[in-house]
């Protein structure tokens, strides 16, 4: 197991080098391991720190900069601490260099700057967690995608598996005892996906949800009493919405999101 600290230097954020630093190290132990990012690195000094950490705490460096002059001081300072830094960036871009003829650009971060879809899953992502559960019914007129469904039907996890195909979603809550808001019958019900699921798979799923809190089984929020009511409140609530409707009971994350797509499409 390696239970190491493992610190990664960036000129950018830090994404590419510790992706490939925990592709590296699934390779030697369970996934228990600390990796520590230290991005925009764009001087000495800051390396030298890193390296000081590093060598004090018997960690790894990897690092990803595309300053050669950086990359270079990180090598032989790693070299003469006798440390292990692993040049991710480095040795690609000679080989490129090399393939191309050509010197590379020598900008930090330009993935991403290039990369419109990155921006687009990025907000989207922001746009899930802060329109989630109702929480600003603003989002119901922005949103591309709008979940409805009672409490337990997977609106949260849907939101951001959407949220990485750059979809942005908001979801809302049915309780019976909450009039949802007026945003949700203005909007285009072509849009909204009304989230259906069994009773009984329902009344599992709370029992479940309840023992992961340390809660008795019994409690009102599992009740099938219960249970129907709020399914007779979302029916009533989808029916003057007009929306479209999916099962999830028996459905994965991924198919349920899937079909959402494909309802969109049309």
């Amino acid at each position: 197991m390696f239970t190491q600290p493992v610190y990664v230097l960036s000129d950018s954020v830090g994404e590419t080098a510790e992706l490939v630093i925990k592709a590296g190290l699934s390779q030697f132990n369970d996934g228990t391991y600390k990796i520590q990012r230290i991005p925009y690195v764009e001087d000495k000094e800051t390396i030298d720190d890193a390296l000081q950490l590093a060598n004090e705490n018997n960690g790894l460096i990897g690092f990803t900069l595309v300053d050669p002059s950086l990359r270079n001081y990180v090598n032989e300072r790693a070299k003469q601490l006798n440390m292990e830094a692993i040049d991710i960036m480095g040795p690609m871009l000679k080989a490129m260099e090399r393939v191309f003829n050509r010197s590379p650009r020598m900008e930090a971060g330009l993935v991403h700057k290039l990369d419109e879809d990155y921006f687009k899953r990025v907000e989207a992502i922001e746009f899930a967690v802060k329109y989630d559960d109702g929480r600003d019914s603003r989002g119901i007129s922005r949103a591309d995608i709008v979940l409805i469904g009672v409490s337990r039907t997977s609106k949260t996890p849907l939101s951001q598996y959407l949220a990485h195909k750059r979809l942005k979603v908001a979801n809302v809550p049915i309780v019976p005892e909450v009039d949802p808001p007026e945003e949700l019958f203005d909007v285009d019900p072509s849009k909204c996906i009304g989230l259906r699921i069994s009773p009984a798979k329902l009344n599992e799923i709370r029992k479940e949800r309840l023992k992961a809190l340390g809660l008795g089984d019994q409690a009102t929020y599992a009740n099938m009493e219960r249970i129907y009511k709020e399914l007779d409140y979302f029916d009533a609530i989808v029916k003057k919405i007009g929306c479209h409707v999916i099962d999830v009971s028996n459905k994965a994350v991924e198919e349920t999101a899937n079909s959402i797509r494909q309802i969109i499409k049309k």
